[in-house]
């Protein structure tokens, strides 16, 4: 069903527009999830004004500082919360002081072009698309107006200048995995034959292991989709060979029984015993997926090995693939092989047709 002209939604929100006595015109969020109520909210809001009763509009008069608290107690207990974190208190030193109508395009743009000077594009856009998201929620919660969100939502984000993906080769894999120290080893030869994300494999528990299958399950993953991964022979060796009680929830855990928060240190310290350079563990999810590349595993496996929404994200590995698309372009071949063949029988047919032609005409 269409909604009432001057209704729209914002989120699970409704909202209305109208015009008061003056003829200005007003942006208000009826604060109702309901069609119904909001039709109503705004049929009422018109009766006032008809009546001559001028709507007391609240007054959007909030800080940065205020709806930079208000954001980062509610995405807290979100996914992708630790990555924020380090955003929101950027943010809020910068424009924590500022009114939130005083936020514009240009404060924006200018905050931008000094964050680029030191910060990558790709940093500098996850910057920007976390204000966008943190004035969005404001409006939601009657922080701002729509006309403040346009503000920020004028500024463009900035083409970033993606470098081919590092990967690590089987040398590299080999000699890291021999200068991993005990409770790494296990994470690490995980991450190459799964391709899994370090969150994953942190959380991973074992009842998501099914070893009689061979497959691992996931269901909170950062897609929001959950995917299987096939566990190959290596893995499930390593599986295998792994002690654990019955009062044992997680597959990775310290002598306590408690899963690993954190391995960065540890990581770190392995690679630079291997000395292996510019790499995190994430790079070994691209190693994982870079090698099934260069063996000839499709895209579309790779993309659903990987939990990928799009091909898009997957693509980014195509050009490692030569020799698949040579193999490819070479069907071809056979094609147009023929096709000469027939020409060429055809040319040969009618010089015969000619020469035949012009030997009988001589007599």
């Amino acid at each position: 069903m269409r909604l009432a002209k001057g209704l729209y939604r914002r989120g699970n929100i409704y909202w209305m527009s109208y015009k008061d006595s003056r003829g200005v015109v007003q942006r208000e969020s009826t604060g109702k999830t309901e069609r119904s109520d909001a039709e109503y909210v705004l049929l009422c809001r018109r009766k006032e004004i008809k009546e001559g009763i001028l709507p007391d509009i609240r007054k959007v008069n909030y800080k940065f500082a205020e709806l930079a608290r208000e954001y980062d107690n509610t995405v807290q207990i979100q996914k992708g919360y630790r990555s924020k974190k380090t955003f929101i208190r950027q943010l809020q030193e910068k424009f924590g002081h500022l009114y939130i109508r005083n936020i514009d395009t240009r404060k924006v743009e200018r905050w931008q072009s000094t964050l680029l000077k030191t910060s990558k594009p790709a940093t500098a856009n996850r910057k920007l698309a976390c204000l966008k998201h943190m004035m969005t929620k404001a409006v939601d919660w009657n922080m701002a107006s729509e006309d403040m969100l346009k503000q920020v939502r004028k500024v463009k984000f900035v083409k970033e200048r993606n470098r081919r993906l590092r990967f690590l080769d089987v040398e590299e894999c080999q000699r890291l995995i021999r200068c991993c120290s005990p409770h790494l080893k296990p994470m690490v030869v995980t991450a190459l034959n799964t391709g899994m994300r370090r969150g994953e494999i942190l959380g991973l528990k074992w009842e998501q292991v099914d070893l009689r299958f061979g497959f691992i399950s996931l269901e909170d993953t950062k897609s929001g989709e959950g995917r299987e991964i096939p566990i190959n022979n290596a893995l499930k060796s390593l599986f295998e060979g792994m002690p654990h009680s019955i009062e044992s929830v997680y597959v990775f855990t310290g002598i306590d029984g408690d899963p690993y928060k954190e391995i960065k240190r540890s990581f770190n310290t392995a690679l630079r015993r291997a000395e292996i350079h510019y790499a995190t563990f994430h790079t070994l999810r691209h190693t994982f997926a870079s090698h099934l590349v260069m063996k000839g595993v499709d895209l579309t496996t790779v993309k659903e090995l990987l939990g990928h929404k799009s091909l898009t994200m997957t693509l980014r590995y195509s050009h490692l693939a030569p020799e698949h698309k040579m193999k490819a372009v070479k069907v071809l071949d056979s094609v147009y092989e023929n096709t000469e063949k027939e020409c060429n029988n055809s040319d040969k047919n009618i010089e015969r047709v000619f020469f035949t032609s012009q030997f009988t005409s001589q007599f």
